[in-house]
């Protein structure tokens, strides 16, 4: 059968806002490049995520959309016009971003009826739902699940992917060399942040004592990954750890330096966040601590992946901040972290 898209000359895809569910949603550019070898597709999306997709073979153009402010949407709206593209992809479920592509021109929009925006849309899959609500599922499914839709064929294996092209590759060697890291060196990575909220993460010090247990039991060097706006973490993990780290905020690492800098790591411990999803794409060894969020969203590609988790009456509750006393990672010790690094890289060996 004829997929939706099969004429269509220029297409543009509103990518997720997420870091984490940009990465997962991947293999979904990766089928749409694959089906759609001529078409000219456009990445819509929020301000400095294009960084993630840079060297990418799927995407002709970035267009930067900051649709929640008014002088924002008229910029897009605008962009859209000046391309007019002859559909569109959404891989956001809002109203706003339906109504950002429709009044930019764009009138066969595709995406899931969901959140009351199915008058503005062309097509697209239901969600599945129970007597609790939406149905969960990996989010990697979650996006394929639309290329299914417009009957497009999905690519085999399903797994997300980034790309470091050549001047990225020299910028991370060199950034490498200036955080002392040498091609010998054992290294693992704590990604102690998360943009999400408090609820995703695991408490700093916690991870500080992770870090002497790494260093001090596995002679390895250890990079800190912190992000935008999480400074008191980044402090007290510098100030409470009795070793040296090599802290990856100082060097100026950002969303692209992000994946030479992952990709070097024999091991990545991280909060279930952004970073996550750059190691299952870069095939690095993962342990993830999980907290509040449901692990069903991502359970997809955990080859190389190890969860720690503690099962609680009240998670997950998908909450930004816990209303109570954070038991959900509390209760998870750094001993029971290292535990599960060790076995995850006996695993991999």
């Amino acid at each position: 059968m004829t997929s939706s898209l099969a004429h269509v000359k220029t297409l543009v895809v509103r990518c997720p806002n997420w870091v984490g569910d940009i990465v997962m949603a991947t293999p979904v550019f990766e089928c749409l490049r694959a089906n759609l070898p001529q078409a000219k597709i456009i990445g819509l999306l929020k301000k400095g995520t294009e960084d993630i997709l840079r060297d990418s073979p799927w995407f002709d153009g970035f267009i930067e959309c900051n649709d929640r402010s008014w002088a924002g949407f008229r910029q897009t709206r605008r962009r859209l016009r000046e391309i007019r593209p002859d559909a569109a992809l959404l891989l956001t479920n809002s109203l706003r971003s339906a109504l950002t592509t429709r009044l930019g021109g764009v009138k066969r929009v595709y995406g899931y009826y969901r959140d009351g925006r199915g008058l503005l849309l062309a097509g697209g899959p239901t969600v599945q739902r129970n007597s609790q609500g939406i149905v969960p599922i990996p989010m990697v499914d979650y996006y394929l699940e639309i290329c299914r839709w417009l009957k497009l064929e999905i690519p085999d294996p399903v797994k997300p992917r980034l790309f470091i092209g050549d001047a990225l590759r020299q910028r991370g060697k060199a950034l490498l060399k200036s955080c002392g890291i040498d091609e010998s060196d054992f290294v693992i990575g704590l990604n102690a942040g998360a943009s999400f909220g408090a609820s995703k993460c695991w408490p700093p010090e916690y991870f500080a004592e992770l870090a002497e247990m790494c260093q001090g039991q596995l002679a390895t060097k250890v990079v800190l990954f912190t992000g935008p706006g999480e400074e008191e973490i980044r402090r007290t993990i510098l100030d409470r750890a009795k070793v040296d780290l090599i802290d990856a905020r100082a060097q100026g690492v950002d969303l692209e330096t992000l994946k030479p800098m992952i990709e070097r790591c024999n091991l990545l411990i991280t909060n279930d966040t952004g970073p996550r999803h750059y190691a299952v794409a870069l095939d690095v060894p993962v342990v993830v601590v999980f907290g509040s969020t449901d692990p069903t969203y991502t359970a997809s590609n955990l080859e190389q992946t190890l969860i720690v988790r503690k099962e609680l009456d009240c998670s997950p509750c998908h909450k930004k901040v816990c209303p109570k006393q954070h038991e959900c990672m509390r209760e998870i010790k750094p001993a029971e972290v290292f535990a599960a690094a060790e076995t995850l890289l006996n695993q991999c060996v």
